[in-house]
């Protein structure tokens, strides 16, 4: 039976993980394209604005009210700032200097923040030595990606500390999610609505104080930050939402390991970014680390078969 249940669910949430990992990998470059008039307030706040409302109908049709527990909005304004406000503004603020690829890269060390987050959480449980492997990995390759042996080439500091900062706030959100909100069995609808409902109400005083970069609207930019609000913080937030339900923060999070190669490929044929060859190598190596941290790599395999 047992067996049985976990195919169930891996067929349940596997097909989410793949489109989340696609439509993640894409907002990047849909970032870039909405800087052309936008501020980094304005994008994070039209993105979040727009998944609101993309989820505020969906959960009207199905018949889902939103959460009117104080407790729990509270709680959900918390995910928003720390999933939405702070790295939607960050992401932003730092791709008016970085490429999209880079970024995209960046977002990959999702995981091991994660971990860190929830080793933090759970302090009185010793780290294990593959994660803490793991982790040592993952920061080398971070440094990989920054090529650290250059300096950080024509990567201002603020901008790496921005990105790292964003990065963080996602694994802490993972983990305070599942120990704080979803212990009240709502809906992912209203859940994920009621958060980016809370963001955009958040982050409105800011783009009412500077949100506009230009009053030039072309097609390209705009159907960029239609499909980044529609799609990258509306339905993906809720396919998460059931990713995260089906099989964990952990594996939610990982989704993590798609979107640099997404973001790679469409920052280079899109927006002909230039990729240094240690760029793409620290992905790896970061994916690597985060592979071994979270035990999809086992280190004590061969002992096992001997």
């Amino acid at each position: 039976m047992s067996g049985t249940r976990g195919k169930t669910s891996s067929s349940s949430w596997f097909p989410a993980y793949l489109i989340i990992g696609f439509v993640w990998g894409c907002s990047f470059i849909f970032i870039k394209l909405g800087l052309e008039f936008l501020t980094p307030f304005g994008v994070a706040f039209v993105r979040c604005a727009l998944g609101a409302l993309t989820l505020l109908l969906i959960a009207k049709w199905r018949g889902y009210s939103l959460p009117k527990d104080p407790m729990v909005r509270f709680h959900l304004w918390v995910v928003a700032v720390l999933l939405n406000v702070i790295p939607g503004i960050f992401y932003a603020w730092a791709e008016t200097v970085v490429t999209s690829v880079l970024a995209g890269i960046i977002n990959a060390v999702t995981p091991l923040m994660t971990l860190l987050a929830i080793m933090a959480v759970n302090r009185q449980e010793k780290p294990k030595a593959f994660q803490i492997i793991g982790l040592f990995i993952g920061f080398l390759g971070v440094l990989t990606v920054l090529g650290a042996w250059n300096g950080l080439g024509d990567n201002p500091l603020w901008a790496i500390v921005v990105l790292m900062s964003a990065v963080t706030c996602y694994g802490i959100s993972f983990p305070y999610t599942r120990r704080f909100v979803m212990p009240y069995g709502l809906k992912s609808e209203s859940i994920v609505s009621m958060q980016l409902l809370l963001a955009a109400v958040t982050l409105l005083p800011f783009f009412l104080f500077n949100g506009v970069e230009r009053y030039e609207y072309m097609p390209g930019p705009l159907l960029a930050m239609l499909a980044l609000g529609v799609f990258g913080s509306g339905l993906a937030y809720l396919w998460n939402f059931k990713v995260m339900e089906l099989a964990g923060s952990a594996i939610a999070s990982s989704v993590t390991f798609l979107t640099p190669v997404v973001a790679i490929i469409v920052g280079i044929i899109f927006l002909g970014e230039k990729v240094t060859w240690y760029e793409p190598v620290g992905g790896l190596i970061v994916l690597l680390g985060a592979a071994i941290a979270q035990e999809r790599i086992s280190l004590r395999q061969r002992e096992s078969d001997g």
